[in-house]
């Protein structure tokens, strides 16, 4: 029998405790219960997020201490159809750079060093890869949670950041630098990515033109449980409009 080929993933503490939703109070809070009582807890996710969050789904957490937070635990998973989809924002990061340092995304490999949070023109960027005998790389990393009709579309809310981004992304090319958007779908049934014009037409326009422009898109679907996070399929990105939702 031939071994399964290894995939970049993040193991995960099995220190899950587990909760129902109830209702997002503000950006990054929600009310959760558990066994019957109700905490805050962290949201790690700044999306909208309107098909998950829905009152009486099972969710994960973790309990989390700290003199400056205000709640006691962080939510990570929640539970839709059958399936566990990570609503943590932060994870994508961690996931691309472990599979840049394990030379396992195809598109990226060869490149002999790697840097977290670097700033470049006006914004700081997640990744840049540097090696011999080739232009310096940026990479943006941007996770998804929301997949329409097969597709995991981005943003689900306006993002002015996110646009900037582009745009700076494009300078670099412009100046000799490569540069690179990784879009991460941290669940696994989307059959691919698009632009989600609907939320934030400005940032597909500007996802378009820094295409055309030679910034690379890419995007991987995950596989999420609660004990390992992977990457597990690069998944093609629809820039045409034609692919968009009709609902």
């Amino acid at each position: 029998m031939t071994a399964e080929p290894h995939r970049p993933g993040l193991d995960r503490p099995a220190d899950w405790i587990e909760g129902r939703f109830v209702s997002r109070e503000s950006r990054f809070r929600v009310t959760v219960a558990i066994k019957g009582r109700q905490v805050w807890a962290h949201l790690p996710n700044s999306g909208r997020l309107g098909e998950l969050l829905v009152p009486g789904r099972r969710v994960l957490l973790r309990e989390r201490e700290g003199a400056r937070r205000k709640t006691g635990y962080d939510m990570g998973l929640v539970e839709m159809d059958g399936r566990w989809i990570s609503v943590d924002a932060r994870l994508p990061n961690d996931l691309v750079e472990e599979a840049l340092r394990a030379d396992a995304l195809e598109p990226l490999r060869g490149y002999a060093s790697l840097r977290r949070e670097v700033t470049y023109g006006r914004s700081r960027f997640d990744l840049r890869l540097e090696g011999p005998d080739r232009p310096p790389c940026l990479v943006e990393v941007k996770s998804i949670t929301l997949v329409l009709d097969g597709l995991g579309c981005f943003p689900d809310a306006v993002t002015e950041r996110g646009r900037r981004h582009l745009l700076e992304l494009a300078a670099a090319v412009g100046e000799g630098l490569r540069a690179a958007v990784v879009f991460c779908i941290q669940r696994d049934d989307a059959r691919g990515m698009r632009p989600h014009d609907e939320a934030d037409p400005a940032f597909g326009r500007a996802l378009r033109q820094a295409a055309a422009g030679g910034v690379e898109v890419y995007a991987y679907t995950c596989r999420v449980e609660p004990e390992r996070i992977e990457l597990v399929h690069r998944v093609p990105v629809h820039l045409d409009s034609r692919h968009h939702t009709t609902d």
